[in-house]
């Protein structure tokens, strides 16, 4: 298919927000980035309505990439932590493929986001920080699949979740927050020896320490943007 122009309508569906973009086939954005606030009950039909509705912004694409917060094989959802429950074994491929009526890849969430940040060189890990906490991991380019490092235990008994997601933030406020996150950062690199740390998510703009050389910051945007890698064997 290389050459036919296809548009990809990549999908980003979180615990707080739901955005979508128009990619080129080289990845590149083709419109403004649109977003609604992710419904309550975040129910996989209120989700779905809530995609549909974002669409009319977007003109006309070939093929969807949804990045979703949980573990997903093959289009169907394995854990939804930050939204419904009903989300657990909803097929969300054939679902939005059959409401809108384009070929439809799902992957979670902070895979997709990886994809769009790393080098291809090395272990990379990705977190990203928001409702939840997210995690990816890539060796030399290829996924490891289906790590949910979130829900992992971190410290005092907690999960890296339960300590740095954002109902702790809220609850303990950003500075002991930062100091969780660093401590963090120094376990993750003990446990993967990684060569490189990308953070992305909502709450990076709460970082208030200088992060290591082997870490950065990648920009959200990544999480509609890496969406193109699902569809790299067409």
């Amino acid at each position: 298919m290389k050459g036919s122009g296809l548009k990809t309508l990549a999908v980003d569906i979180g615990g707080s927000g739901t955005k979508i973009m128009v990619l080129d086939e080289a990845g590149q954005p083709q419109t403004e980035r649109a977003r609604v606030d992710t419904p309550q009950p975040a129910t996989p039909t209120n989700i779905i309505a809530a995609i549909a509705q974002l669409i009319p912004s977007q003109g006309e694409f070939d093929r969807v990439s949804v990045g979703f917060p949980g573990v997903v094989r093959r289009g169907i959802i394995g854990t939804a932590v930050n939204l419904d429950p009903s989300w657990v074994d909803f097929d969300l491929g054939t679902a939005l493929a059959e409401k809108l009526g384009k070929p439809v890849r799902v992957a979670n969430d902070a895979d997709v986001q990886g994809m769009g940040a790393i080098s291809g060189k090395g272990v990379e890990l990705v977190i990203t920080l928001g409702t939840g906490f997210g995690s990816a991991l890539f060796v030399d380019g290829r996924l490891v699949p289906n790590l949910e490092l979130g829900h992992h235990p971190f410290r005092k008994g907690e999960t890296y979740e339960e300590q740095l997601g954002r109902a702790a933030l809220d609850k303990i406020g950003a500075k002991r927050w930062n100091r969780r996150l660093e401590k963090a950062i120094a376990s993750l690199k003990h446990l993967f020896n990684y060569d490189h740390l990308h953070i992305g998510g909502g709450e990076t703009k709460r970082i208030a320490f200088d992060l290591p050389s082997d870490a950065s910051i990648v920009p959200n945007v990544l999480g509609l943007l890496g969406g193109i890698a699902l569809w790299r064997d067409q």
